[in-house]
């Protein structure tokens, strides 16, 4: 289940939400120089003034495409079962409630818990792949602030089947009706079967912090998750894409579809839509990208 969550659109999803405004830089106007300056003095008051303004201006350090940016706080780290708390209240707030099939299956408010998909959660990240996004210069309770993450996990063959079979046993209606769709997807088109690998690099929610969104962190959490899969070795990543905005930053980095599910085609034997997602999200997608070459086949997948 991965969507980036979006105000933008109440990421009703990577679904994965953005609502936090591109600053171009002919819109950057922080000090406009006089256009004479009479004295020395005046060129040091002049200098003595900006220095102050920029002091509390937090200038972005803009990219090579110029069209996000990222401040220099901000810090990529590996996650450990020791930070599974700081990533839950994370999620609780930008990603549970706003993710689309979260959100049509009504499993919770923003910021509160939901004890089936939080054990989902630090389920990944018990296996080390996952990768977060810090701002270095915020502080919660002595410790930086988590802006986003994405998880990821290890699935091997069997996985998915055993996952669906519990499902009975889980009492929260909402998380069934997810994850029965996810499981039964994933069965039916089934990547194991189609690339012949032992396991898989399952890139699992990728979510961003509602006030950073727009800086490029999402595409940056993917690109390190593709480094971290092809570091340990792995031949194969897939991410069950959710929301339109996820899908096209994975397709973005080389990812391609293998599957999909229409929303308003998955139904009960009345026919009545199970999951009703809202508009621009209209179908769920099954992507994959294959390791085969170095980072530089990455970057031309990318460039694409």
């Amino acid at each position: 289940m991965l969507s980036l969550s979006l105000r933008l659109v109440g990421c009703s999803s990577c679904s994965s939400r953005i609502s936090h405004p591109k600053a171009p830089a002919s819109r950057l106007h922080i000090f406009s120089p006089p256009k004479q300056l009479n004295s020395a003095r005046q060129t040091n008051n002049t200098v003595h003034q900006f220095s102050q303004l920029s002091q509390l201006i937090q200038i972005p350090d803009h990219t090579a495409k110029g069209t996000e940016y990222s401040y220099s706080s901000m810090e990529y780290k590996m996650i450990g079962p020791e930070h599974c708390d700081q990533v839950l209240e994370h999620l609780r707030r930008n990603f549970f409630a706003d993710e689309p099939l979260n959100k049509a299956a009504g499993l919770c408010q923003n910021g509160s818990s939901c004890a089936a998909l939080e054990s989902h959660c630090a389920e990944a990240i018990l296996d080390r792949m996952s990768v977060m996004a810090v701002d270095a210069k915020e502080q919660e309770q002595g410790v930086c602030k988590v802006v986003g993450v994405v998880l990821n996990g290890i699935l091997k063959p069997g996985d998915t089947a055993k996952a669906l079979s519990k499902l009975d046993t889980n009492d929260d209606a909402g998380f069934r009706k997810i994850f029965d769709l996810l499981h039964r997807h994933n069965l039916k088109y089934n990547l194991f079967e189609h690339f012949d690998v032992a396991c898989m690099f399952d890139v699992r929610i990728l979510s961003v912090d509602s006030s950073y969104r727009g800086q490029g962190i999402a595409n940056e959490l993917v690109k390190r998750s593709v480094a971290v899969a092809r570091k340990n070795g792995f031949r194969l990543l897939k991410a069950d894409a959710t929301g339109i905005f996820s899908q096209k930053i994975f397709r973005s980095h080389g990812f391609e579809v293998f599957s999909e599910q229409p929303y308003s085609k998955y139904t009960d034997v009345d026919g009545r839509v199970i999951l009703p997602v809202e508009a621009p999200h209209i179908k769920m997608q099954q992507l994959y990208k294959a390791i085969c070459g170095g980072a530089d086949q990455d970057e031309k997948e990318q460039s694409r």
